[in-house]
């Protein structure tokens, strides 16, 4: 049997990308992979990554938006990057892979579209969720 793996997610405000990426990996990967995200400024979590992650099962009510801080003497397998921002303020996690993904900012679309790409993010990170877990050997 594999040895279960930690993955860290981060973004900026911890309140989408990184909280929606967490939750699909959880979901999709069950056991063999131990989960968190975090935020280099975190501000919340948002009401549309809850509710866009409620349509397909996913639930993250009991979420909290959380500070990198909390990892930083942490050992991870893999730590993933979902946006430009945050890869230029992550700190090198040593004997971690580390990947970045760049995710549109749902959250700074104009208050009548956010729905639909809260929807369309989330869709692109569950394709991505899936291609790393056949890649990295599940």
């Amino acid at each position: 049997m594999n040895p279960i793996k930690r993955v860290l997610f981060i973004c900026t405000g911890n309140s989408a990308r990184s909280q929606m990426a967490e939750g699909l990996l959880r979901q999709l990967a069950g056991k063999r992979y131990e989960v968190f995200s975090a935020g280099t400024d975190p501000k919340g979590l948002h009401v549309r990554s809850v509710d866009v992650m409620g349509e397909i099962g996913v639930d993250l009510t009991g979420h909290t938006s959380k500070s990198l801080d909390l990892f930083l003497e942490q050992k991870f397998d893999h730590v993933i990057t979902v946006c430009d921002r945050a890869r230029e303020h992550c700190p090198v996690f040593p004997a971690s892979r580390t990947l970045h993904w760049d995710f549109d900012d749902p959250a700074t679309a104009p208050e009548e579209s956010q729905p639909e790409e809260f929807r369309r993010v989330r869709d692109e990170i569950l394709e991505r969720i899936r291609s790393f877990l056949t890649t990295d050997g599940e």
